[in-house]
């Protein structure tokens, strides 16, 4: 074993960072002087370790499906944690709204009360976020001999979305209730006050003149009012929530942002819009 001087250790370690850099920097010229060479070896390297990686993907395949699926398992295990829990909610409420509807027919029983006459409707699709006149409207697809009406209330599968304001022979523009233009008598679920719903142009309208000594609640109701026979009572709108600045903004339950196909409905309410001509009718 050949023993070393500690100078000639201490010159070693000293020339050991100049010489690696000599040799990268040799390295490097080599690979730019000489590039089919540096390709063919990085080629030949591939080659080499192509049987490693062929062997090593095997488990590490296997491996990464068990954790995904144990993964899936646990996550659905939380899921159907989740699932039974709201199902006992729902079967709670489901017993309640059972006896609501009992409760609520014995009492038209005994009064005698007559029920509103069903409205008709249509279908129509959406066929463009086209304001015209409007910051917020939507022209609808209706086809010929629709029977649409101006100021007729038009609703997806989730609540008010507006009023018709446009009719053409194939299409009707309906004005969004988020417009600045709109206007919407509404009562507040839990206080039964009266307010009214008014566009800001933004992704929700505003309530404003509810009565004095009343203040809307976070997260209640709004449903539409029959005053001045311009909509038909208790279409639900949305909910109350609060801006940052206290302004009392209500989050439309309507999909307003995706609408695709909405329903048309003829309530027979004339209260805002004049009379027109007849149309023809519908079936």
């Amino acid at each position: 074993m050949i023993r070393l001087s500690i100078q000639a250790r201490q010159a070693l370690a000293r020339l050991t960072l100049p010489v690696l850099i000599v040799v990268s920097f040799g390295v490097m010229l080599l690979g730019k002087a000489d590039t089919l060479l540096a390709e063919r070896a990085r080629i030949a390297l591939a080659d080499g370790l192509v049987p490693i990686y062929a062997v090593l993907s095997s488990p590490l395949s296997q491996i990464q499906a068990s954790i995904t699926e144990t993964a899936t398992l646990w996550t659905m295990r939380e899921e159907n944690a989740r699932l039974r829990d709201e199902n006992e909610k729902l079967r709670r409420w489901q017993s309640i709204a059972l006896a609501l509807d009992a409760e609520n027919q014995r009492l038209k029983a005994s009064l005698q009360w007559i029920p509103d006459a069903d409205a008709s409707y249509v279908t129509a699709r959406v066929v463009a976020d086209a304001g015209g006149a409007y910051a917020k409207a939507v022209l609808l697809s209706v086809g010929p001999n629709h029977g649409v009406r101006k100021g007729e209330i038009a609703v997806d599968e989730r609540g008010l979305i507006g009023r018709i304001t446009e009719v053409g022979s194939r299409t009707a523009r309906v004005l969004l209730i988020t417009d600045l233009n709109s206007r919407i008598p509404v009562i507040m679920e839990t206080s039964r006050a009266h307010a009214i719903l008014v566009g800001t142009n933004g992704t929700r309208p505003r309530l404003q003149y509810w009565p004095e000594g009343i203040v809307p609640k976070e997260g209640e109701r709004i449903v539409t009012s029959a005053e001045a026979n311009a909509f038909p009572a208790n279409l639900p709108i949305g909910t109350v929530h609060y801006t940052a600045s206290g302004a009392a903004d209500v989050e439309p339950a309507a999909l307003l942002q995706k609408l695709e196909v909405v329903r048309i409905f003829d309530y027979g309410l004339n209260g805002v819009v004049p009379p027109e001509r007849p149309t023809p009718g519908r079936h």
